[in-house]
């Protein structure tokens, strides 16, 4: 019936920055921050700042700390501030914090505990005092990298 030379072929797309990312699966708790200039996908427990590229939070995943990134999707729930590009926020995802974003989607459900505040990708580029932080050079980076 099948031959050994038989063989599903099937592309994987590229994610990320030379088709990089990581998974933390749903038993994964970290305590520290995260940082990758690759894509993220959490379904687990981050107890720290949280800065990538593009990020995916499933509904089970649970972030305690600021997030950073260029763009995000949102299912779970994020305690701490928001800084991201292109911002989806999905059904059933808390988000306990202020929010700062440049295209902004809320799907029906979502609960947002914070002020949401539109801004210019110019003005994402900027940290709260001024000064340039590695997360926000991370995007820039990203950003000029096309």
């Amino acid at each position: 019936m099948f031959k050994s030379t038989d063989k599903p072929t099937r592309e994987i797309p590229s994610i990320g920055k030379r088709g990089e990312f990581s998974i933390f699966s749903a038993d994964v708790t970290v305590a520290g921050n995260v940082s990758a200039q690759a894509d993220l996908h959490i379904d687990g427990r981050i107890e720290g700042d949280v800065t990538c590229q593009s990020l995916v939070l499933g509904a089970g995943s649970h972030v305690q700390g600021e997030i950073c990134a260029d763009s995000a999707r949102i299912a779970g729930t994020v305690e701490g501030g928001v800084r991201v590009r292109d911002l989806t926020i999905e059904h059933g995802a808390q988000v306990t914090g202020d929010v700062e974003y440049e295209n902004l989607s809320i799907a029906t459900g979502a609960r947002v505990d914070g002020t949401l505040r539109h801004v210019g990708a110019n003005m994402l580029k900027q940290s709260a005092v001024g000064t340039k932080s590695d997360h926000v050079r991370l995007i820039e980076s990203a950003a000029e990298a096309g």
